[in-house]
């Protein structure tokens, strides 16, 4: 039972890494980009316009956050 419950952790922590990993910001993104398909899913002219906005505002502001937000010094 023990080895089991060692198995369930494991796989559980693999798939906290893999999904989440060093940047929780673009797990969360992902799913709000997929859920804003999810709701635009009957109006495709506006999701052809807002879901790849959506994903360029998303790699933007990790980009500034990673950046550390400052645009004046590398």
């Amino acid at each position: 039972m023990k080895m089991l419950a060692r198995g369930g952790r494991a796989f559980g922590r693999f798939w906290w890494d893999f999904l989440i990993g060093d940047t929780p910001e673009f797990f969360v993104a992902t799913l709000a980009i997929v859920l804003l398909a999810l709701l635009l899913r009957h109006q495709r002219d506006i999701a052809f316009f807002v879901l790849p906005l959506a994903a360029v505002i998303c790699l933007v502001a990790s980009s500034l956050r990673g950046r550390g937000g400052s645009s004046g010094t590398p």
